[in-house]
């Protein structure tokens, strides 16, 4: 399971310890993303989670590399729920439903215990908006127990995905469909970290080199801009007064109160304080290359 995992995708399984997860992508042969996912390493077995929207896609993306492993490889979405609570006072709250010693679980971490008096529950230290929390996986028939004893357990509120996306946003977290695609290489959307070429041969893996080794063109960065606009995906990007493609993603972030966007710009442009242009309803709009994360009190760091 192990090498079929570290075949399929970037990031280095091998050296995941048990009790571990890391965020990885799913690449094809171009090199380009299929999706991202994170990595979970138990005892006997490796749990991949996928976009729910991806997730036929990706088991037959990887299954058909499956044949060179002696491994078994299960569809389990429509039978598991997945509840993430997130926020800086998720471990206070959630440590009330458990006896699972939350403070023993490192960020990227994961363990199993009973939350709600449901038992098998992977209590994973992940989410995906920047702050503190957790990441529960469990039988699907339990959803509505679990959904219940946390909403009523303290200062918490269902949140949907726009609430999400504006939060992973704010932390320059990568939407696949958005920043990542499957016409983006993980080298370009600065994801470089996931891959680990000297760990051997893995899907995609030559074409990453040869693009390495060519010279990266354009790179993922993030922008703002002090005019009162709001960038959305789509919008028409423009470095130098050329084209350079569209936003990837944008909102006016809630936490700090300004523009924020994501586009790619040629490699020689990306350098924080890099004038570029977005336009908004025909007009061209000055924008600056920012740093990511925009929002730095996040209290996962």
């Amino acid at each position: 399971a192990v090498d079929f995992v570290n075949y399929v995708t970037t990031n280095d399984v091998a050296a995941l310890e048990v009790g571990q997860a890391h965020y990885s992508t799913i690449l094809n042969d171009r090199g380009t993303i299929e999706d991202d996912c994170l990595v979970y390493r138990a005892a006997d077995h490796i749990m991949m989670v996928v976009n729910a929207s991806n997730a036929a896609k990706d088991f037959a993306h990887i299954s058909k590399s499956l044949g060179k492993f002696d491994a078994a490889l299960t569809d389990v979405s429509d039978a598991t729920a997945l509840l993430a609570i997130q926020g800086p006072n998720a471990p206070e709250i959630l440590q009330t439903l458990t006896d699972t010693d939350l403070s023993q679980v490192k960020y990227y971490w994961f363990t199993f215990g009973t939350v709600a008096g449901v038992k098998d529950i992977l209590i994973s230290r992940t989410g995906y908006t920047g702050e503190d929390g957790f990441e529960l996986y469990f039988a699907n028939e339990n959803a509505v127990a679990v959904w219940n004893a946390l909403t009523e357990s303290g200062d918490v509120l269902p949140a949907g995905l726009g609430a999400r996306d504006s939060l992973r946003l704010e932390m320059g977290m990568a939407l696949y469909g958005n920043d990542i695609d499957d016409t983006t290489t993980p080298l370009e959307a600065n994801l470089q970290w996931l891959v680990k070429l000297k760990k051997g041969d893995f899907v995609g893996r030559d074409a990453l080199v040869a693009q390495k080794e060519s010279g990266v063109k354009r790179k993922l960065i993030g922008f703002t801009t002090t005019e009162r606009a709001f960038p959305r995906h789509g919008y028409p990007v423009f470095v130098n007064g050329a084209p350079s493609g569209e936003i990837r993603s944008g909102t006016m972030s809630p936490s700090l109160g300004i523009p924020i966007g994501t586009a790619y710009v040629p490699t020689e442009n990306t350098a924080p304080g890099s004038a570029l242009e977005i336009e908004i309803r025909g007009k061209r709009i000055p924008a600056t290359v920012e740093k990511t994360p925009f929002y730095k009190e996040g209290t996962h760091l």
